[in-house]
């Protein structure tokens, strides 16, 4: 029997409030079995004074990430899907174009965002671009092999009735890779909050992670993890959007569980 999206919904609520209250109890325990330093580890009821005296602050700086990291995700996503359709079109590129490719993955992303910094100025330019550069290689590894492992039933189907490579592509090739596409889609959204927040590390006036430096200047580690919260949950809620959009876009594979 098929599962509503209403029930995935809620089933998906109930446990992660499960889980955000297992860490919160695990969280409340150490502070009074260890009783450490606020500034080495402050109390959930500190964080909580947190959101409520700066929520404002929070949410405004939030939302600079927040945009930051869904324009990193579409522009990532499109450079990947881009990528894995002109290295199956043209196969011959992919030896020279792969160890490219593999290569932008290898190199710490520490070390590159000041330059991605340089090139893009300070503005939302500069993290949109670092997002991209860490999702765009889920996304083109994923959808590639997708469409590489189409099934040579089909391409034989399709050859028999005399499409060519391009239709073949068209027709075949992406409809069979879409799956592949949506999970390469789920994990690059888990991604998106890293290339935003080293981005606006390396240098920004605005966003949780310029709100993070300041506060870790200043020893105000209760700000930091109050930050921290509002980027697992935009992630999580991100994700959940995007597995929303994926399950529509390949419905013949059922909802996600």
């Amino acid at each position: 029997m098929a599962i509503s999206p209403g029930h995935v919904l809620w089933r998906k609520s109930l446990a992660a409030v499960a889980v955000i209250l297992v860490a919160l109890g695990a969280w409340q325990l150490a502070i009074l079995l260890f009783h450490p330093p606020a500034f080495l580890l402050p109390s959930p009821s500190t964080v909580a004074e947190i959101f409520a005296h700066d929520g404002s602050y929070l949410a405004y700086h939030a939302l600079t990430t927040i945009g930051e990291m869904i324009a990193g995700l579409g522009v990532g996503a499109a450079a990947g899907i881009v990528i894995a359709l002109a290295l199956t079109r043209f196969p011959a590129a992919e030896r020279f174009a792969m160890p490219a490719i593999v290569t932008t993955q290898t190199l710490p992303v520490f070390a590159i965002a000041p330059l991605i910094v340089i090139w893009f100025g300070f503005g939302i330019g500069s993290k949109v671009a670092m997002a991209a550069l860490i999702i765009f290689f889920p996304v083109a590894s994923a959808f590639h092999d997708g469409l590489k492992g189409t099934e040579d039933a089909w391409l034989d189907l399709a050859r028999g009735w005399g499409a060519n490579p391009s239709q073949t592509l068209l027709k075949v090739r992406i409809p069979a890779a879409l799956p592949a596409l949506a999970s390469g889609l789920k994990v690059s959204a888990a991604l998106a909050p890293i290339g935003a927040i080293v981005g606006e590390w390396a240098g920004a006036s605005g966003g949780l992670g310029y709100v993070m430096l300041q506060a870790n200047a200043r020893v105000q580690t209760a700000t930091v993890f109050a930050c921290l919260i509002i980027l697992a949950v935009s992630a999580f809620v991100l994700r959940y959007a995007v597995a929303v959009l994926c399950d529509r876009l390949v419905f013949w594979r059922g909802h996600e569980s």
